[in-house]
């Protein structure tokens, strides 16, 4: 063997090896890995300080709904019993004296009461429980973040190609929207805990069922779309779940706030949870800002994957499954604004069809990935 041939096959053996290193890192596959359990133990502290929180919050602090709905009652009544004017009859001809009205209802058809004081209950030491649970939530963030980082730099690509990894993004993600919202001074504490059970679940789901080993992906997502149209699609499934989060709530709380004001009387543990909550007509509020601030993103998420696939399948929109299911979802949260927007579907009416939305949103994420082969089945779970 000459030495130029030798060089050669050195240089060939040298760059098999460098791709093959490139390929996959399995150490920081592991290191990842290790990462997202530890975030999941931090969560799981987080879960117990929360739980804490709304334990040990003080419950002499609450009835703010009910005290605002007994007022808001006695007034009516005071009203309807001293009629709608007071009439005096004197020598010179009648003096009329009108009632100012009373506004009892807010814009978003919700009673207008007052926001509860949080899961802590306005106590000083459940508001202590409260911030521990806050910066473990921080924490465990911080480590899966470092768990999705190593994953990334396990195959130097993005950590989103199949639904492991798009599972522990998500969650990441939507851990880093309610921790944004509480630095813009956003009155979410009363989300964490819901938050940190559902990521809990999520994270469980995704290191058992739909665990993937850190590799490679197929040429057809080796493109820069990949960084654009799916990282937007994370970003607006986080905040939709936020939304949806609010939205549940909502309805607890509207039925809530109906019951006493029907004169019924809720349970002790309805009384002591839906109490500390935001008054319904808040709630309502959040969740429609929400969803309509994140649409347009929706929008521009599914042009981006139109455009996607014309480069990659020469087609913009062919009815793939994946396709059709992102464009039903928008449909169903176009409806829902608009009829958010119009008189006579607020409340109730409206958040039915937030939550169908977001219904459609979990099975374009999970039914058609798991049930449903298409083009966009290459990367499996």
């Amino acid at each position: 063997m000459t030495l130029a041939a030798a060089t050669d096959l050195a240089a060939t053996d040298f760059a098999a090896a460098t791709d093959l290193a490139a390929a996959t890192n399995e150490h920081l596959a592991n290191v990842s890995n290790t990462l997202i359990y530890s975030a999941m133990a931090v969560y799981t502290l987080a879960f117990f300080a929360y739980i804490a929180e709304w334990l040990l919050g003080s419950r002499s602090k609450v009835g703010r709904t009910a005290a605002a709905l007994t007022a808001d009652q006695a007034g009516k009544a005071g009203k309807k019993a001293a009629g709608p004017a007071v009439t005096v009859q004197n020598a010179g001809g009648t003096a009329v004296l009108e009632r100012p009205q009373v506004v009892t209802r807010a814009a978003a058809g919700a009673r207008d009461v007052p926001d509860g004081p949080g899961a802590h209950g306005g106590d000083e030491q459940g508001d202590l429980y409260g911030r521990i649970a806050i910066s473990l939530t921080v924490l465990a963030f911080l480590i899966a973040f470092g768990g999705v980082l190593a994953r990334a730099l396990s195959v130097q690509r993005a950590p989103w190609g199949n639904m492991y990894e798009f599972n522990i993004t998500f969650s990441t993600v939507a851990v880093g929207v309610y921790l944004a919202l509480l630095a813009m001074k956003k009155n979410v504490r009363w989300m964490g805990l819901f938050l940190v059970t559902t990521v809990l679940l999520d994270l469980g789901l995704a290191v058992t069922v739909l665990y993937t080993a850190s590799d490679q992906l197929v040429p057809a997502l080796h493109s820069y779309w990949l960084y654009i149209h799916v990282s937007t699609a994370i970003f607006c499934g986080a905040v939709f779940y936020v939304g949806a989060v609010g939205t549940i709530l909502y309805l607890f709380k509207d039925s809530y706030e109906n019951k006493l004001a029907t004169g019924g009387k809720p349970g002790r543990f309805a009384t002591s949870v839906l109490e500390r909550l935001p008054a319904s007509a808040s709630l309502d509020k959040f969740s429609y800002r929400v969803n309509a601030a994140v649409f347009p993103l929706w929008t521009f998420t599914i042009i981006a994957g139109a455009i996607w696939a014309g480069d990659a399948w020469g087609r913009y929109w062919g009815w793939d499954p994946k396709e059709t299911w992102s464009f039903i979802t928008w449909v169903a949260y176009a409806c829902y604004l608009h009829a958010r927007a119009t008189a006579g579907w607020k409340g109730r009416k409206a958040a039915y069809i937030a939550l169908a939305a977001f219904a459609c949103w979990l099975f374009n994420y999970y039914g058609v990935n798991i049930f449903v082969t298409g083009k966009h089945s290459y990367a499996g779970v």
